[in-house]
């Protein structure tokens, strides 16, 4: 692309944060607005020239704008404003609700079809670089078995949902591997393991004054999709203790396929991609940003409707031209 792609963010917490911090190291990239449902002139952008407008205002800046990075939540916010907005922009989102993607896909697709737009959902490093993991290794290995494992670390999406629990004021999950489960795994063994045997989740809750903490936990357990199959602990502390002893948001874990090759099957392989990150909402982001790059030239040449990571050509994210990638990168 000729010109700099012009970037909007839409939400403004800690992955909006994120996304302007990544801009800076885009030269192909600027930020020029950012949208908020609170009060605009509460909102401190590190650039303090990057203008602040109503969430509500968007529409009024179309032409302005080559791409909009959708910041929210998954819970709530993701599901009804990126296909509210694909209609009219170019999009891109981080949705993590595993098992919530295929309505939200088609969702998006069908509002950015109607609009000859362009959008990228469920961007980051997992849902995002671990899928494509998952997808190449077991195309590489077809007989055999992939494992995901997450954390030790926070998890935005689950600390999210439940901040929208009535009663809460803050909260940090932690999703923590079984260590047996990830030995097993890492020895080539290939196990079978629930959901429940790979992994617990450890959440510390910061409950509002009077708020009845017994329902608060019985809605975090019996949670669909985020906590319902896991073994749960539940933490309540207070906002001191959050701000003391949880106010990094650190995340990682792997990606493992153990698998089989040969005739009869001698030998067997087992392929490992893991992450380590200080902080998860400005790792998601840089992916956030490389997808606004890849969902802009897939617009230009025309290729309307919803896609996921699967659907871009590797190349589309990075800022190098074809040849320099592969000179440099091949």
């Amino acid at each position: 692309m000729k010109n700099k792609i012009k970037v909007a963010v839409y939400g403004y917490g800690n992955i909006g944060r994120g996304v302007e911090a990544a801009i800076t190291k885009c030269p192909d990239m600027e930020l020029v607005a950012i949208f908020t449902r609170r009060d605009p002139s509460s909102v401190r952008p590190h650039g303090k020239s990057v203008p602040v407008f109503r969430a509500q205002d968007i529409l009024s800046f179309k032409d302005r704008i080559d791409v909009v990075i959708l910041c929210g939540g998954s819970a709530t916010d993701l599901p009804v404003q990126t296909p509210d907005l694909a209609r009219d922009f170019c999009v891109v989102d981080s949705f993590d609700n595993h098992a919530n993607i295929p309505e939200h896909f088609a969702n998006v697709d069908k509002a950015a079809k109607k609009g000859r737009r362009t959008a990228i959902i469920s961007s980051g490093w997992d849902p995002g670089l671990f899928s494509l993991m998952r997808l190449y290794s077991e195309s590489a290995l077809p007989s055999g078995e992939s494992y995901t494992f997450w954390g030790k670390g926070v998890s935005q999406g689950h600390s999210d949902a439940i901040r929208r629990i009535d009663g809460v004021k803050d909260a940090r999950q932690y999703t923590v591997p079984i260590p047996a489960a990830l030995d097993a795994v890492r020895s080539g063994e290939m196990p079978e393991l629930s959901a429940r045997e790979k992994h617990e989740r450890v959440c510390y809750v910061v409950a509002e004054q009077g708020a009845d903490l017994a329902r608060i936990e019985r809605e975090i357990k019996e949670m669909p999709n985020y906590f319902a199959p896991y073994e749960t602990t539940v933490h309540f502390i207070s906002e001191e203790e959050l701000k003391r002893d949880h106010s990094k948001l650190p995340h990682g874990g792997s990606v493992i396929r153990s698998g089989k090759s040969g005739f009869d099957n001698e030998n067997t392989h087992v392929v490992e991609f893991s992450l380590k990150l200080d902080s998860n909402p400005e790792f998601t982001s840089g992916m956030l940003v490389a997808s606004a790059r890849a969902v802009c030239r897939m617009n230009e040449e025309e290729m309307y409707g919803c896609k996921t990571l699967f659907d871009v050509p590797p190349a589309y994210f990075h800022p190098m031209a074809p040849s320099e990638l592969r000179a440099k990168l091949l």
